[in-house]
C-alpha cells in the first residue's frame, strides 16, 4: 500500500488529504472535511487534470494580448503540449470574451476560449 499526501483545492478550506493507495485503486481518503475532497483526491492520483490559462497575440488589436483559458480541464500531461501548440497563436482583432480562439486544442476536445477583450486598433 501507498500513501499519498495532497493539500485539496477543491474550497478555499485547504485540507490536507491522504490518500491510501494499493496499485492504481484508491482504497481510502481522509483529512477532507467536505466532500469534495474527497472527489479531489481520488481524481487527482487517478487522472489528474487542469485548466491552462495563458495569452495570445493579437494582429491588429489595441491591446498586444488578450488571456484566454482552456473551457474545460485538460490532462495533466497534456499541458506541454498544449502550450508548444499555443506559442506561435496569433488572433485578428476583435476579440470578445468567450471567443473561442482555438478549437480542439492538441486533440483533447477542449476550446481555448477568450476570457478579455480585444478591440481592434483605430
Amino acid at each position: 500500500m501507498e500513501e499519498r499526501q495532497l493539500t485539496c483545492i477543491g474550497c478555499p478550506m485547504g485540507c490536507q488529504l491522504q490518500v491510501l493507495m494499493d496499485g492504481k485503486e484508491v482504497q481510502s481518503v481522509t483529512g477532507n472535511t467536505c466532500k469534495r475532497g474527497e472527489i479531489y483526491a481520488r481524481k487527482e492520483v487517478t487522472d489528474p487534470t487542469r485548466i491552462v490559462t495563458t495569452t495570445v497575440r493579437v494582429l491588429g488589436g489595441a491591446v498586444p494580448v488578450v488571456s484566454c483559458k482552456t473551457g474545460a480541464d485538460i490532462p495533466k500531461d497534456r499541458i506541454f503540449d498544449c502550450c508548444h501548440q499555443l506559442r506561435d497563436l496569433e488572433v485578428k482583432a476583435p476579440v470578445r470574451m468567450g471567443d473561442i480562439l482555438l478549437k480542439d486544442i492538441c486533440g483533447t476536445g477542449v476550446d481555448l476560449v477568450a476570457t478579455s477583450e480585444a478591440a481592434a486598433r483605430s
